[in-house]
């Protein structure tokens, strides 16, 4: 399933297909990505998360198809699209003997900055990444969650468009984590679009806007995990006194409401944001209608349990 309500594609991938000798990675993969959206890449080890995203990044070129940014494709011009993109790949490397400023600058001068737009950019990210205590120090000796943050400052020390993370909280402790959530969220809303590949399903929950579920080298699922107005959704169930007709029609009739079940006659399921405001509303006019609304319960369905729901290996389901 493909969530159609984009706001505008950043990104779309045409029928991509990748290959490692005899082994295919990617089988056709088509979607698109929104703008300003943070989308969680899940799915067993050898799904093909890390293939899709230096895919994207103009690192591997695909057998077949095409991966568009802003309708240009990305592997006839690889160079112009590093400049947009900033990657961070799962066993990331740092120059141990450089300081933190020395790495930033390094970074930046890559992606073609000099002068005073150097020393800007370096200042900016060191400050973003909270690096400015550590900014003399050499990268050789700070601890793993200073050198995540390093390797991530370089990533966006040029303010790319796009950010590619693969499993940035490997290793973190707990606070480290909370401090990366923080810092996705502040990217996200400098209306940067987000793509980020992690295992630890629980703290992607806490910034992302959609979810991206691979198994096998093929897209399970892609859908948009919070409203229009940015509430995240969730399942309601609804249950009756008494069997009542229409009333699944009277659910799919309202805004905000979709994928309206019946589960019997007197259960009924359906996703709405998790507003309370939502749910009064809803009653108030269940109840004035004549409807024998028993009760109104509310399962937030998240990342766990849409991953769970549509992994089809064993170790998805594990």
């Amino acid at each position: 399933m493909t969530d159609t309500s984009a706001i505008s594609p950043v990104i779309r991938f045409e029928d991509l297909v990748f290959d490692y000798g005899t082994v295919r990675a990617l089988h056709g993969i088509s979607l698109e990505v929104e703008s300003g959206s943070v989308t969680a890449l899940v799915g067993p080890n050898g799904a093909g998360k890390t293939t899709l995203l230096r895919c994207l990044a103009a690192l591997d070129t695909p057998y077949a198809g095409r991966v568009l940014i802003e309708g240009e494709d990305a592997h006839d011009d690889p160079r112009h699209v590093h400049r947009r993109i900033g990657y961070l790949s799962d066993f990331f490397g740092l120059y141990d003997e450089l300081t933190v400023r020395q790495c930033l600058r390094h970074a930046v001068a890559m992606h073609g900055f000099s002068g005073a737009e150097e020393i800007e950019a370096v200042a900016r990210v060191a400050a973003q990444l909270d690096l400015e205590d550590l900014i003399e120090r050499k990268a050789g000796e700070l601890s793993r969650g200073q050198r995540q943050r390093l390797a991530i400052a370089q990533a966006i020390v040029h303010q790319p468009a796009i950010v590619l993370l693969d499993e940035p909280a490997s290793g973190l402790d707990p606070l480290a984590r909370q401090s990366l959530s923080v810092l996705l969220l502040g990217l996200r809303d400098q209306g940067m679009t987000l793509i980020v590949s992690s295992h630890i399903l629980a703290e992607l929950e806490d910034y992302s806007s959609h979810v991206l579920v691979m198994d096998k080298g093929r897209l399970v699922e892609h859908r948009s995990i919070v409203s229009e107005e940015g509430a995240r959704l969730g399942f309601l169930s609804l249950e009756l006194a008494e069997p009542s007709d229409g009333v699944a029609a009277l659910l799919s009739g309202r805004t905000g409401i979709e994928d309206v079940g019946v589960v019997d006659p007197l259960n009924l399921t359906f996703r709405a944001p998790l507003d309370a405001a939502l749910r009064r509303d809803l009653l108030a006019d269940l109840v004035g209608r004549g409807v024998p609304v028993a009760g109104l319960s509310e399962k937030r369905m998240g990342l766990r349990e849409i991953y769970r729901e549509v992994a089809t290996s064993d170790e998805g389901r594990s």
